[in-house]
C-alpha cells in the first residue's frame, strides 16, 4: 500500500484508453462506483466526480475520473485536512479498489453495452459539463506546487495576501526581537536585564497583541492587529496551513469581499470573546479568524452552497477537524479557545447573513446585507466594551507580591532574642517591621485606585486589615521594647500580634 504526502494527498493515474471509447469508459466506471458504495456526486461527458463514505478511517476523498483526450485521468484525493500530511494509503487503496471493480464491471456489461450507452446519453444531455470548474476541489486542482499557495488568482485571491501578511509580520517581529537581543548584550555585557522579559512583552504589546485593557481602554485597533502575530513557527506554520487549505475551499464560493470581511470580523468577535475570558496576559494569533472560516464553510454547507452528494463529505470533514480542534482547545496549554469558539460562531453567522438565498421572489441587496451584519458585529462589540469593565488585575498581582514580599521580613523581628542590646532589637524592628508594613500603607492605597474583579477584591479587603494590623503590631512593639529593654510585650502589643496571626492564617 501506497502511501501519499502533501499538502493535499492524492494519487492519480494516466490511463491510456487506445481504441476503448471514452463515453463506454466512464459507463464502467459509474457502474463500478455505484457497485462499491461511493455516492456519486456527478456525471458529464468530461467526466464523473464521486466520494467516499465516511468511516473510523476515512472522512471521505474525492474520487473523480476525467477525459484528457485520449486518457482518462483517476484520481483520489483527501477532502479534508489530514494530520501529518499524508493518506495513510488511503487514496492508494480506493484506487485499487476501483480498478479491481472496474474489470469485474466490464467483463459483465459487455452484452448490454448498446442499452448502456442510450440511457449514458440521456443521463450527460441533462448534466452541466462545466461542473468541473465549479466542484469543491476545483481550486486545490489549479495548485500546480507549493509556490503557487502564495500567488493570487481568481478564486484564490484574499487568501494567498493574508498568508504573505502573517509571514511578513512573524519576520518583523522576530528582527526587531533579535537586534533588541543583541542591543542588550552590548548594554550589559553578555548578561540579560532582570526586565528583559518584560521588556519583550512590551515589544509584543507594541506589535498590537489582544490585552483586555488595553483594548477596553480604546486601543481597538488591537482586535484586527493581532490576529497577524504568531508566538512560534509552529503556531505560523499550523494556522497557514488550515487558512490555505480553507481559501481554496471557499473564496471562490464567498468571492473576496465576503471572504476577507467574514475572515477580519470573525477574528474581532473572537478576539472580544477573548478578553471576556481572560482578564491578563496578551492574545496572538489568526485562528480566531480561521475559526471563522470554518464556520463560513459550514454555514455554506446547510445552505446548499455545494452538491448535495459533496455536501454530506465536506460536512462531515469540516465537522471533524472543528472539533478536533476545539477540543485541543480545551485541553492544550496556552490555547485560546475562547477566541476559537467566538470566531468560529460569528463566522457562521456572517456568511449565514450575507449568503443565505431566503426566496427566489425576494432577493435582497448586498449592501443590505452588509448593513445588516455590520449591525450585528456592533451590538455585539457594544455590548462587550460596555459589561466588561476595566480592571487592574496585572498591576494588582504585582502590588500583591509586593506587600507580600514586605510582609515577610515580619519573620525577622518574631524571635529576637532577650540577651540582644535595646538599641539592636529597636533597629531590627524598625528595618524589618516599621519601614515594610509603612511601605505597605503605601501599597495599599495604590490597591485601593484599583478597579478589581470580585474575587481579587475580596483579597484586597483581606490585605487592608493585615496592614493594618501588621503596622498597629510593629509599633507597638517598638513602644514596649523602648519602654523596657526586656523582651516583654504589653497585653495591648500581644493582642495586636494575635490579631496579626489571626488574619494571617484564617480557613479558607
Amino acid at each position: 500500500m501506497s502511501v501519499s504526502w502533501g499538502y493535499s494527498p492524492k494519487i492519480e493515474k494516466y490511463i491510456p484508453l487506445a481504441d476503448f471509447p471514452a463515453d463506454k469508459y466512464l459507463i464502467v466506471a459509474k457502474q463500478a462506483i455505484e457497485n462499491l458504495g461511493w455516492s456519486l456526486s456527478h456525471v458529464s461527458e468530461s467526466g464523473l466526480i464521486a466520494y467516499t463514505p465516511i468511516s473510523f478511517q476515512s472522512y471521505s476523498e474525492e474520487i473523480s475520473i476525467r477525459i484528457h483526450g485520449n486518457f482518462a485521468v483517476v484520481k483520489s484525493e483527501c477532502v479534508g485536512i489530514q494530520m501529518l500530511f499524508n493518506d495513510y494509503g488511503k487514496n492508494d487503496l480506493n484506487l485499487e479498489k476501483f480498478f479491481h471493480e472496474f474489470e469485474y464491471v466490464e467483463f459483465h456489461l459487455k452484452d448490454v453495452w448498446e442499452e448502456s450507452l442510450h440511457k449514458f446519453h440521456q443521463l450527460i444531455a441533462t448534466q452541466d459539463d462545466q461542473y468541473f470548474e465549479k466542484a469543491p476541489l476545483a481550486t486545490k486542482n489549479k495548485i500546480k506546487n507549493v509556490l503557487f499557495l502564495f500567488f493570487p488568482q481568481k478564486g484564490y485571491a484574499v487568501t494567498p495576501i493574508l498568508v504573505l501578511v502573517n509571514i511578513f509580520y512573524y519576520i518583523a517581529l522576530v528582527l526587531f526581537s533579535i537586534v533588541y537581543l543583541r542591543y542588550q548584550f552590548v548594554r550589559n555585557g553578555s548578561s540579560y536585564d532582570p526586565d528583559f522579559i518584560e521588556e519583550l512583552k512590551r515589544i509584543a504589546l507594541n506589535f498590537g497583541v489582544n490585552q483586555r485593557n488595553l483594548v477596553l481602554g480604546g486601543e481597538y485597533w488591537r482586535l484586527i492587529s493581532y490576529q497577524f502575530i504568531h508566538g512560534s513557527k509552529s503556531h505560523l506554520f499550523f494556522n497557514m496551513y488550515a487558512l490555505v487549505y480553507l481559501g481554496l475551499m471557499i473564496e471562490n464560493k464567498l468571492g473576496w469581499k465576503k471572504y476577507l470581511f467574514i475572515y477580519l470580523m470573525s477574528g474581532v468577535c473572537g478576539g472580544l470573546v477573548s478578553l471576556i475570558f481572560h482578564q491578563e496576559g496578551v492574545m496572538m494569533g489568526a485562528s480566531g479568524a480561521i475559526m471563522g472560516l470554518y464556520g463560513a464553510f459550514i454555514a455554506l454547507l446547510i445552505t446548499k452552497s455545494f452538491e448535495h452528494k459533496a455536501t454530506k463529505a465536506l460536512l462531515m470533514s469540516t465537522l471533524i477537524v472543528s472539533l478536533l480542534v476545539l477540543v485541543n482547545g480545551a485541553f492544550g496549554k496556552r490555547v485560546d479557545n475562547a477566541a476559537h469558539i467566538g470566531g468560529f460562531v460569528s463566522g457562521f453567522i456572517f456568511t449565514y447573513v450575507l449568503n443565505y438565498k431566503w426566496d427566489k421572489s425576494f432577493e435582497v441587496k448586498s449592501w443590505a446585507r452588509y448593513a445588516v451584519a455590520v449591525l450585528l458585529f456592533l451590538m455585539f462589540f457594544s455590548g462587550v466594551i460596555y459589561f466588561n469593565p476595566k480592571y487592574g488585575t496585572e498591576e494588582y498581582r504585582k502590588l500583591r507580591d509586593t506587600f507580600n514580599s514586605n510582609l515577610g521580613s515580619l519573620n525577622g523581628i518574631m524571635n529576637l532574642k532577650i540577651s540582644l542590646p535595646k538599641d539592636v532589637k529597636l533597629a531590627s524592628i524598625k528595618e524589618d517591621g516599621i519601614i515594610p508594613m509603612e511601605r505597605n500603607l503605601v501599597v495599599i492605597k495604590q490597591m485601593q485606585a484599583l478597579n478589581l474583579r470580585p474575587e481579587d477584591a475580596q483579597e484586597r479587603a483581606e490585605k487592608i486589615k493585615l496592614s493594618k494590623a501588621s503596622h498597629r503590631a510593629v509599633m507597638l512593639m517598638y513602644r514596649d521594647i523602648k519602654a523596657d529593654s526586656t523582651y516583654r510585650y504589653s497585653k495591648q502589643t500581644s493582642t495586636a500580634l494575635a490579631q496579626v496571626f489571626e488574619i494571617l492564617y484564617k480557613p479558607d
